[in-house]
This record gives structure tokens, sequence and C-alpha cells, in this order.
């Protein structure tokens, strides 16, 4: 009797361990498996994954980064083989850096589920990944769009019955926001790419547009634009292998089908991604930068597995090249600041491409069951492969020459707080000076008409340039060009850059003009001006060839005022000023 007791002792004691074992390995079955791929976690039940993760695993360690505009922290979720999360020790160690951003559009979750896959994987062993990398993954940029979960934002999207939305807390468009940095979140993953300085930088996102067979298309930086030793690198190497080792998995990889309006049968031009966007950003830091885009007709199932695939592609990739990856970043920084003509702005040739597979659906026009108009469609039942150009081949458009230094008033403290959150080193001028400089004065710029994430964004901007002596005061800020952020600098300081913080407005103030007279009582200043004054005499007679000028007494008072000492120097002329070599 009591070895039977015993024994039934023994089995209830082990079928309880296989409760509790059972019970364990549920634990981190995700939302995504649970529903068969048809559902995508939760922003709460995403924190108490990683939490739980954390707390089992000692190769995973969730930091927080900063604050959002919600009311929730960033948090970034590390992996290390060894255990060890101090950054400069991988940096010591040589570790290759990977820093992986979901969710920058909620609405587009494949990644925030197959960083839970991958990181669950690598955590219990299921997978590995080599010693020499070290990964970083946010789980979820956009917190505040993430929270706004519904079923209808995405109209064209084929799953998950969920997700969220592409708008942030102050609903603005995240992907928009690397140099304007509106949003407290993009402030603190900026923050987060600068203590890391990753050598690969991974956006994971949903592609809209065409129809085709391909469940992945990866964006990846424009090698032209990206230049020198890294760009000719990306193009020759590093894509062509991670292309590579994705086909070995069975996925027909292809850029980015950057193609709007009808098919692209016949190619397109490879996506510009501007500083604005975080690829865009990433480039600045000569860092290179991916987004994996899948197919938005795709259920949600193929899109996730085909997004953790791919990042295990980069993991390996990366780890076999990591000397060569490494080696051309330090090239790159050196090659930069030696040059003298500095591109900041570049187009595209349209007679280079390069041929790639292409695997579509034939298209054709039928009428609309809403309108009765003729509406494009694709035919499934009609796939096809071919050849099509894709136009990946951008070229310099203008360039400026690289300064020893741009000095800023401290009062544009905007820009300097941005500045400062991008790693850029100040100097603090100790006491007032008069300062020879290069200045710019604003001669033409178009606006939008329209709001464009939350700024009138300027655009075809034309300076002249002029030597002057300028009063600058003590706490006043230089800028030496010559450190790491030099690309960040002056993509974001030559007023004629497309992202320059002048496109975005920050220096709008010294468009208007804040002084002016009074017309009765100029009218005799003006008459001993040209009494006084011969050259501003015959400029204004010179002017006065132009018969609706001629006519117009209030324009020609105008143009003595402007011309006057009386003029306010500040009016149109570009508030950085150029320390030249």
């Amino acid at each position: 009797m009591k070895a039977i007791f015993i024994r039934m002792k023994w089995r209830l004691l082990l079928l309880s361990q296989f409760l509790v074992f059972t019970c364990f390995a549920q634990s981190f079955e995700t939302t995504f498996e649970k529903s068969g791929g048809t559902w995508s976690v939760s922003y709460r039940d995403l924190i108490d994954f990683y939490s739980r993760l954390d707390n089992q695993y000692t190769t995973i360690q969730v930091d927080t980064i900063g604050p959002t505009d919600t009311y929730y922290p960033l948090q970034v979720v590390y992996y290390s083989n060894s255990s060890q999360f101090n950054l400069q020790q991988w940096k010591a160690e040589g570790k290759l850096v990977i820093l992986v951003n979901n969710g920058i559009h909620p609405g587009e979750p494949d990644g925030i589920d197959a960083s839970m896959l991958l990181l669950r994987d690598l955590a219990t062993g299921k997978i590995t990944v080599p010693d020499n990398i070290a990964l970083a993954v946010v789980p979820v940029f956009n917190i505040g769009g993430m929270l706004n979960r519904g079923s209808y934002s995405r109209a064209n999207q084929n799953g998950p019955m969920e997700y969220g939305f592409r708008g942030s807390a102050q609903n603005l468009d995240l992907n928009r926001d690397f140099i304007k940095m509106d949003a407290r979140e993009t402030q603190s993953l900026a923050k987060l790419f600068h203590m890391l300085n990753p050598d690969l930088f991974i956006d994971n996102h949903v592609s809209n547009g065409a129809d085709y067979q391909h469940v992945m298309t990866l964006l990846s930086t424009l090698h032209g634009k990206l230049g020198g030793t890294m760009g000719n690198y990306l193009h020759q190497t590093l894509e062509p292998a991670i292309y590579a080792d994705m086909k070995k998995k069975k996925y027909d990889l292809v850029p980015y089908v950057n193609h709007w309006g009808h098919t692209p049968d016949s190619g397109w031009m490879a996506f510009h991604e501007g500083p604005r966007f975080a690829s865009g950003f990433s480039t600045l830091f000569h860092t290179y930068g991916f987004v994996p885009e899948t197919h938005m007709l795709k259920p949600f199932k193929d899109r996730t597995i085909a997004t953790y695939e791919l990042m295990r592609s980069f993991l390996q990739v990366a780890s076999l090249q990591a000397s060569q990856i490494k080696s051309s970043r330090k090239a790159q920084q050196d090659q930069y600041l030696q040059r003298k003509f500095i591109p900041i702005a570049w187009q595209v040739d349209t007679t280079q491409y390069t041929n790639i597979s292409f695997h579509g659906y034939k298209a054709g026009y039928k009428p609309s069951e809403v309108s009765g108009q003729p509406r494009l469609y694709y035919d499934r039942n009609k796939p096809y492969k071919k050849q099509v150009k894709l136009r990946d081949t951008y070229r310099v458009k203008d360039s400026v020459t690289a300064p020893a230094a741009y000095i800023i008033p401290r009062g544009w403290h905007r820009v300097i707080e941005r500045l400062r959150i991008n790693g850029v080193q100040l100097q603090e001028m100790q006491q007032d000076s008069v300062v020879q400089v290069t200045a710019y004065r604003i001669e033409h710029y178009e606006t939008t008409p329209r709001p464009y994430e939350g700024h009138y964004l300027h655009s075809n901007v034309k300076v002249s340039h002029s030597q002057q002596h300028v009063k600058l005061l003590k706490g006043d800020y230089i800028i030496p060009v010559n450190q790491p952020a030099a690309r960040y600098i002056i993509e974001t300081l030559e007023p004629t850059a497309p992202d320059a913080f002048f496109a975005w407005g920050f220096f709008d103030a010294v468009l208007q003009q804040k002084e002016y007279f009074s017309d009765y009582v100029f009218e005799d200043e003006a008459a001993k001006l040209l009494q006084t004054d011969k050259m501003l005499y015959k400029k204004l007679n010179d002017k006065k060839q132009d018969p609706t000028f001629a006519n117009d007494g209030q324009a020609q008072l105008d143009f003595v005022y402007r011309n006057s000492p009386y003029y306010e120097p500040v009016h149109m002329r570009y508030p950085v000023f150029r320390i030249e070599q």
C-alpha cells in the first residue's frame, strides 16, 4: 500500500511539473501564434510579453529610453548571447550593433509581432545569433498610434483583425519627423540611436500600391545618395548577400515597388528617402538603413513570417560581413570630412537602370461597379515573371562647400535643442565679438498652401551670400563641422537643402519685417538720402526704366527705404552664419 502511495505521489509530482512547464511554454506563445496568424498583439500584451521575457532569460534586457507623447515611455529590448548589456563593452569587443524599429506606422504591425517571435526564439535557444552581433529592438515606436486600435484605417490591407493607426498621439506621421522632431518619441529614439551608433538600422513596414506576387520588398538607402565606400559596398556586396540569403528561404525579394498610378510592368524609380524619414536620417550618420516592406495584399501570417525571416537574414549576413561593414563606415566618415564640395540634394538619373526580376500579375481594365468608369484590376490567375527597369541611380543635384564652422545665435533654441539631441558638439562663445562671416540672404522661396505634418514646408529656396561683420553675443554657439555629425549639420543648416531646418519653418521669423515707415514722414528723409547718396539716386533711376515701377510712387519710396540705413539688416537674412575654411 505504501509503495502504491509513493508511486502515485511521484506521478502527481511529475504531472504537476509537466503542467508547470506546459503553462510556462504557453506563456510565451504570442497573440499571433494563438490566433493562427490572424491577430496582432495589443500594446499592453506586448509590453507584458517582453517584461516576462526579461524576467525569465538573462540574455534579454528591457530598458526605458525616454518619454513619448503618451503616458507610456519608449522602450528598447536588447539581446546579447553573453548576457552583458554594457554598451561601451559592446563597442570595445567590436560587436556589430543592429537596431530594429517597429510600429512607426502601427497599422503596419508585421514587425511588432515578428520581433516578438525573433527575440523569444533567440532567448529560448530555438535559433541562434553569432556572438559578434548585439541586437536592439524597439517593440513599438508609435505608442499613441498603437493604442488607437481598430479594423478599418488600412482599407486595402489583408489583416490582421485589429491594428493601430498611422497617426501618433499628435496625429503626426512619425516617419516624417526625423528632422523637425516634433514628437517626444522621435527625440527619445534619436538619443537611443546616437547612444548605440548602430551599424545597421532596420525599420519594419507594410507597403501600399500595386498588386504582385512578392511577399516581401526591401527599401535600402540609395547607394548614390549614401555615396563613397558605403554606397559601393551596399550596392555591390551587402544588398546582394541579403537577397541571396532570402532566396535560400524561397523568398524572391525585390526592391520596394515605388510605383503609383498604372502598373509597375515597365519598372519604377527607387524611392528617395530624405532625412525626414527614419532610414534617410540614419544615412546622415553613416549607418546602413533598410526598410522592409511586406506586401499589404498578402495574408498577415505570411507577411509576419517573411519579416521574421528577413530579420534573421540580416543577422546572419551582418555577422559574416561585420568587419567590412564596420570598416566601410569608418572609411566613409573619414572621406566625408575630407570632401570640399558636399552634396545636399539629389535627383534620379533616368538614363541609368538596373534590370531586376519582377513577379507580377497581368493587369487590365473593366467597368467599375461603383462608377461605371474603367477601373484597373490585376488578374491573379495570370502571373508572370519578367525583367523590369529599376532606376536606382541618383546624382548630385546641388552641393555646397564645407565651411570650417557655423554660428547660430543662442535665441534659436528649438534648433539648438535638436542639434544637441543628435550629438552635435557646440562651443559657447565666452564674450561679445564682431566676427567676419558669410551671411545668406533669402531671395526666394515657395511655401506649400496646406500644412504638411504640422508645418508649411518651404522649397525651391534661392539665396545670395556676402561677407559681413556681424556682432555676436556671449552665449551664442559655434558649431565646428569637423565632427562625426558633420553630414547632419550641413544638411540641416544649409538653407537650400530640401530637409533643412529652414525648409521646415524653424527660421520663419526672419521672413517677417519688424519695422517700417510712415509715408508722409519718410518722404522728406528719402529726398535727403537721394540728394546725398549719388549711388542710391542712380539705382533708383535705373529701376525707373521699368514703366510699372516708374508709375508706382509707393514702390519707389519702398525701394529707397530698403536701400537705406533704416532698413533692418536681419529681415530675410538667414540667422545661421558660416565661418569659411
